[in-house]
């Protein structure tokens, strides 16, 4: 869905004058936000998502799509790369994900040793909870998309199975 096409749905939900007014701008720009953009050979006008896009890929920065999903109760969490860059083995992720989640134990742990928790504290355990999301958030996108098949033969190094008599 193009950005300009969302905008048409949800200004339509909410009223365009209402949108307007409560923006401070004109009804005209608001109705020029639903038009595809002059780039696209339409009479739009740059429309804020077009512009929260364009902000994103010239900072590289995630924390702008961090602070907007903070401010509507929510969080933000990477897809996994779709080009197969996903761990291509069950047991080295699934140990990243133990590592991250004992690195956020360790942060609260030591954050909470004087019985309070100061704002940098904070901060700081925010910052590995949304580390620990991200990567169990992989974890979960490579199990969907099968990247795990390599399991099913011998891990380099690994002692070979042992077969049980009758089977």
């Amino acid at each position: 869905m193009q950005s300009h096409e969302l905008l048409r749905e949800v200004i339509q939900q909410a009223g365009a004058k209402h949108v307007a007014a409560e923006l401070g701008v004109s009804l005209s720009l608001v109705y020029k936000w639903t038009e595809a953009s002059q780039a696209d050979s339409g009479s739009g006008s740059a429309n804020p998502l077009d512009r929260l896009e364009a902000l994103l890929k010239c900072t590289n920065d995630p924390r702008l799509v961090q602070w907007l999903c903070e401010r509507n109760n929510g969080f933000f969490v990477r897809n996994a790369p779709a080009d197969g860059a996903p761990p291509e083995n069950l047991i080295p992720a699934t140990n990243e994900i133990v590592k991250e989640f004992a690195d956020l134990l360790q942060v609260i742990a030591t954050a909470a040793a004087d019985n309070r928790i100061t704002r940098e504290e904070s901060l700081s355990i925010r910052d590995r909870w949304e580390e620990l999301k991200g990567v169990t958030e992989t974890f979960v996108r490579c199990c969907e998309q099968g990247n795990f098949r390599p399991l099913k033969l011998p891990v380099p190094g690994a002692a070979p199975a042992v077969k049980q008599r009758g089977h």
